[in-house]
């Protein structure tokens, strides 16, 4: 099998098939046959990180190369922490190099060198709280994989996860030094253009990346602002 994360897909492996019954609706069965049968996911679980999330982090990191040795890291809406893992080692925040924190409102079990927070980083006190347990000095980046909960309407589900991901914007604007990074998951549907146009004020460049991680169905996006230059 491929790594994951590595440019290339897993290999193909015999398809495993659910049935409905025991109290399982169509859709948890879907579900669970493409869990499954997802080589991302076990991958991660052979791998020992939390969720194949991981993979996506890794990948784009990869290639843009933000998530440096002794790098300040904020995850936003953490759980479950595959994120924060990546994060932690691509810092070396086990050695005391780095730094990661994690801030979640529905909290998420301890990981190694991750500072964990069970809180709503839109909170007023929640950016001063971080820069903080910095050490008092602002982030290196602030990574967000939050996802609403699906509604099952594909525009309000767009609609939300932007919401989400122009919080997180404004919030890294509070909390990152200059030549920051910003990376947040957005979905394809039209407003996240306006997202863009709104971002390349404030960092010298900003993209869209969709890692191979992502499912080929999802209309799952990440946008890839670097280079901040706000913060001082």
């Amino acid at each position: 099998m491929s790594r994951p994360g590595s440019g290339k897909k897993p290999g193909v492996r015999l398809k495993v098939r659910v049935k409905t019954g025991k109290g399982r609706t169509v859709s948890q069965k879907n579900w669970l046959e493409r869990q499954l049968n997802d080589p991302y996911v076990q991958e991660a679980k052979k791998l020992g990180y939390r969720s194949r999330a991981a993979f996506k982090l890794t990948e784009i990191d990869d290639k843009y190369k933000f998530l440096k040795p002794g790098g300040r890291i904020v995850d936003l809406g953490a759980a479950p922490g595959g994120w924060s893992q990546v994060a932690v080692k691509r810092t070396k925040a086990e050695e005391g190099r780095g730094k990661v924190i994690a801030i979640d409102m529905h909290g998420m079990d301890p990981l190694s060198a991750v500072t964990i927070f069970k809180k709503d980083f839109l909170e007023e006190d929640a950016p001063a709280l971080l820069i903080e347990a910095l050490g008092g000095e602002k982030a290196d980046c602030v990574l967000s994989d939050m996802a609403a909960h699906a509604t099952g309407h594909r525009q309000t589900d767009h609609i939300n996860i932007m919401a989400l991901a122009e919080a997180g914007y404004e919030f890294a604007k509070e909390v990152l030094k200059p030549g920051g990074t910003y990376l947040a998951k957005v979905l394809r549907g039209g407003t996240e253009g306006e997202m863009l146009k709104m971002m390349k004020k404030d960092f010298a460049s900003v993209r869209h990346v969709k890692p191979m991680a992502s499912r080929d169905d999802s209309a799952e996006l990440f946008v890839l602002a670097m280079g901040f230059r706000g913060g001082a």
